[in-house]
Order: C-alpha cells, then sequence, then structure tokens
C-alpha cells in the first residue's frame, strides 16, 4: 500500500540573499496549483491558499471564520496556542459580533482623520530625523527613526504615555515572536492588558481627548465592555500600530537601498508618485508573512479543491501579492506600478482597521528620510542584516546605517 505524501512545512524562511522574497518552497507551491496542503508546527495540517483571487474570495466569505477559539484554527506557534483564548479580539470574531465591536473604532481610523494628523506625524519624523543627524553616523534606523516613529504616533492616538514604550515594545516582542515559550508569551501578554486596564480605568476618571478615553467613557463606563475586554481592544491596537508600520519603514528602506532606482523615484518623486511607492513596497514586502488564519464551517470548494467543514485554511498574502496573474513580473520592485490591489492589508471585513494610519506614516516617513539624507546608506553589508524570519511580523530586528 503506498504512503500518502508528507505535506510539506509552512515556513517563513527565506532564501539565502534573497531576503525580500517569499519562502522558495510556499513559492513552488504557488506555481503548482491554488492550494496546497501543509504541515504546521504542531503535526497539524492547512490549506494553503496561494492565489490571489482565491484568497480574495476566502477572505469574504462567511463560510470560513476568524473565530480563533474553533477547534483546528491554524494557531502559528505554541505561543500562539497558548494565548488564543486571551488574546480574543475583533480580529478573531466572525459577523456579527465582528462589526459591532470594530464599528466603535473606525472613525479613530478614518481617512479624514489621519489627514488631519499629517502635521503632527510630519513634526515626529522631522523631530527624529533631527536627532539622528546630531548624533551622526552610523546609527541604527530601527531605534532611531522606524520604531519611535509609529510608537509616538499610536501613543498620542490611544492616549498612552510614551515615557512607558520600553515597556510595552519589550512586551510587544514578547507576543509577536513565534520562538517565544507559551509561558513568556501568556506573562508579557497579561502584563500589558494589566498595564491598559490600568489606563483605561483611570481615563474613566479622568478622561482626555484619545481614544482611550472614549473606550473608558462610551464602553466601559456604560457596562458596554468590560474593563477586560476594553484592554484587550487597546493591546491590539497598540502592538499592531507600532509593530507593523516600524517594521515596513526599516524593511521598505533596506530595499530601497537595494534598488537606487527605486530609491531615486522615492526621494524625488511627488505626494501620487510616493503614495504610489507606498503601495508597491506593501505589495513586494508584505510584512504579514505568516498568512492569514482562517477555519472552514462548512464544506466549501476554493480554487477548485473541496475544503471540508472543520479544515484549516492560511491565506498567504506574500504570495497573493507576487501573482503574476495580477502583477506582471511580480519580483521586481517598480514603485511606478500600480499596485492597488495588493493584499497587505488583507481583504473583506477584517481588512485592517489602521491602514489610513499606516499610509499617512510610510508616505512621510521615506521621502523626508531620504531627503534629509542622500548619501544614505547600509553600514554593514546584506547579508549581516538580521531579518525577523521568526516573528510574526517580518522585517530586520536593526538596520545600521550611514550617509
Amino acid at each position: 500500500m503506498t504512503e500518502a505524501p508528507t505535506a510539506p512545512a509552512f515556513t517563513t524562511r527565506r532564501a539565502s540573499g534573497c531576503p525580500f522574497d517569499p519562502p522558495p518552497t510556499t513559492s513552488r507551491l504557488r506555481e503548482e496549483g491554488p492550494l496546497a496542503r501543509v504541515s504546521l508546527w504542531n503535526g497539524s495540517t492547512a490549506w494553503l491558499v496561494t492565489r490571489h483571487s482565491d484568497q480574495v474570495a476566502v477572505l469574504r466569505d462567511p463560510r470560513i471564520s476568524a473565530d480563533n477559539r474553533r477547534p483546528g484554527y491554524p494557531s502559528i506557534s505554541a505561543a500562539g496556542e497558548a494565548t488564543r483564548a486571551h488574546n480574543r479580539t475583533f480580529l478573531t470574531m466572525d459577523e456579527p459580533e465582528h462589526a459591532a465591536q470594530r464599528r466603535r473604532f473606525t472613525g479613530d481610523f478614518t481617512v479624514k482623520r489621519m489627514q488631519a494628523m499629517r502635521p503632527r506625524i510630519e513634526r515626529i519624523v522631522t523631530e527624529l530625523l533631527d536627532a539622528m543627524e546630531e548624533a551622526g553616523p552610523p546609527a541604527d534606523l530601527v531605534t532611531g527613526f522606524a520604531l519611535p516613529l509609529p510608537s509616538l504616533v499610536i501613543c498620542e492616538l490611544l492616549g498612552v504615555p510614551y515615557e512607558d514604550h520600553g515597556f510595552f515594545q519589550r512586551a510587544s516582542a514578547v507576543i509577536v515572536d513565534t520562538r517565544s515559550t507559551p509561558g513568556d508569551a501568556l506573562t508579557a501578554s497579561q502584563e500589558l492588558t494589566d498595564y491598559l486596564s490600568a489606563l483605561v480605568a483611570a481615563k474613566a476618571r479622568e478622561p482626555g481627548d484619545d481614544l482611550l478615553s472614549r473606550m473608558a467613557t462610551q464602553q466601559y463606563a456604560t457596562g458596554q465592555s468590560t474593563l477586560d475586554e476594553c484592554a484587550k481592544q487597546a493591546r491590539l491596537l497598540l502592538v499592531a500600530g507600532h509593530e507593523t508600520t516600524a517594521n515596513m519603514i526599516a524593511l521598505g528602506t533596506c530595499a530601497l537601498l537595494r534598488n537606487p532606482d527605486q530609491l531615486a523615484a522615492v526621494r524625488d518623486g511627488g505626494p501620487e508618485r510616493v503614495a504610489g511607492a507606498v503601495e508597491e513596497l506593501l505589495r513586494y514586502l508584505t510584512i504579514t508573512h505568516m498568512g492569514r488564519r482562517r477555519t472552514a464551517t462548512e464544506d466549501i470548494e476554493i480554487g477548485g479543491q473541496l475544503v471540508r467543514a472543520g479544515d484549516a485554511v492560511i491565506c498567504a498574502a506574500d504570495l497573493a501579492n507576487r501573482d503574476p496573474e495580477v502583477f506582471g513580473d511580480p519580483d521586481r520592485l517598480d514603485v511606478d506600478r500600480q499596485a492597488r490591489g495588493h493584499l497587505a492589508f488583507g481583504s473583506g471585513p477584517h481588512q485592517c482597521l489602521g491602514q489610513n494610519l499606516a499610509r499617512a506614516e510610510l508616505q512621510l516617513a521615506y521621502p523626508t528620510l531620504l531627503r534629509r539624507f542622500p548619501g544614505l546608506r547600509l553600514a554593514r553589508p546584506l547579508d549581516e542584516i538580521p531579518f525577523r524570519d521568526d516573528m510574526a511580523v517580518y522585517g530586520v530586528h536593526e538596520l545600521p546605517v550611514a550617509w
């Protein structure tokens, strides 16, 4: 009797010398077909959805659940499995609960609201670059610019004291590290939740003009949400609000430094060209490299393949964003490409709430940095840069630069 072939392991390991491209193992799976069975860290299996059109359909299908409490949900690691009940937010809820919870925050992340924040973001960018220039080269772009910029912005928006950034950045790093032990991840998650619970409670007594104050007075004080529920939603916004954009700033800068003609286009381009370049960098890099995790609630056909109720599903956005049926010459960085159809922010009802904020930060960060330091260069060979293969959000741990 012939044994069934073993499903290849889902991996985020990049090929040597190709840190900006998806892992070659999963790229080959896309070439072989729209769906592939892959094995996960705990020996379970999931359907890997590789193509753009199928991912859009899956992410919009109500028969595909985002609820991480369901049996068979494909957690990204042992730490993720241990904390999934503790980490329940609107991100891992289905309709109508998801829409009801998410709607409470949409007004804080509209295009209009983000446009109003741009002058403040611009001032923060300038102040950080002033400090970098004064300190002189070499510098770590992550600690000097990429990480403090979105941290300062999300702190102001939420009403979190920035002087506590050392604490919440360390806790966040443990939470998003797939190598964290379940105990360490639970401890970090609980410490951050406790910290935000205390903040929400304080703002219920003395509210200010910030998102946590509105959460405290409109949700907690009215009984719509418990203090713990408010804190967990706040934790999601705080962690996602600085981890993702920080890594896009640093990784995008690294990619541009390796593509001088594309860097020049961003440095010298007007607002429209820069906005387009940001979309292309989001497509090309796709830092959400663990895929969007789901579970089928009914039998469903995806890309011609029958997926049974209870099966785990992973939508690999990094593969969708390199789909040649959607993006011509997809492995080439082209900042003048019309890349608006990318799935870096997902699709459907769970599309990233903070995408307007991320765009505003990136559209200001890249050109201002490159114009301030026209001689910006890597201070270390590319193969010595520590990339974040094992983190839930891809990027670099540090980016030494000089000018």
